[in-house]
């Protein structure tokens, strides 16, 4: 008489498998590839730009409501306060795009030895 031994086997499917590899994920430590970084580099150029220019936007937009309210709605008295009001939000908006190029350049110039290194590293592996 063969003795066998009992044994139970399990597989799992393939989307339990991508459930348990998404979960290993969370808890193993990432290491940041080459090309990683000079994508964060590259959005690090232009994020401190976009959100000096939206804030103006933003405050430009507000100020000019602000000045067409004073000088449509409320009392005549804040005619020409409403209209100067209204004339500097016009400038802040105007103002934001130099201000996204002017932050934008300064970044780039500052990020440019970093990014250049490491893009002759990728194309070197290539």
């Amino acid at each position: 008489m063969s003795e066998e031994k009992d044994t139970f086997q399990f597989s799992y499917s393939a989307k339990q498998q991508e459930e348990i590899r998404k979960i290993r994920e969370k808890y193993t430590p990432k290491e940041e590839s080459k090309m990683e970084r000079l994508r964060k580099l590259d959005e690090s150029a232009t994020r401190p730009g976009t959100i000096a220019a939206v804030t103006l936007g933003v405050i430009g937009a507000l100020l000019l409501g602000v000045g067409m309210s004073c000088t449509m709605v409320w009392d005549t008295s804040l005619f020409v306060p409403g209209v100067i009001i209204g004339i500097t939000g016009i400038a802040l908006g105007i103002a934001a795009y130099p201000v996204y190029s002017h932050i934008t350049k300064k970044r780039r110039e500052k990020l440019a030895p970093e990014i250049l290194r490491l893009t002759d590293e990728l194309l070197e592996q290539s």
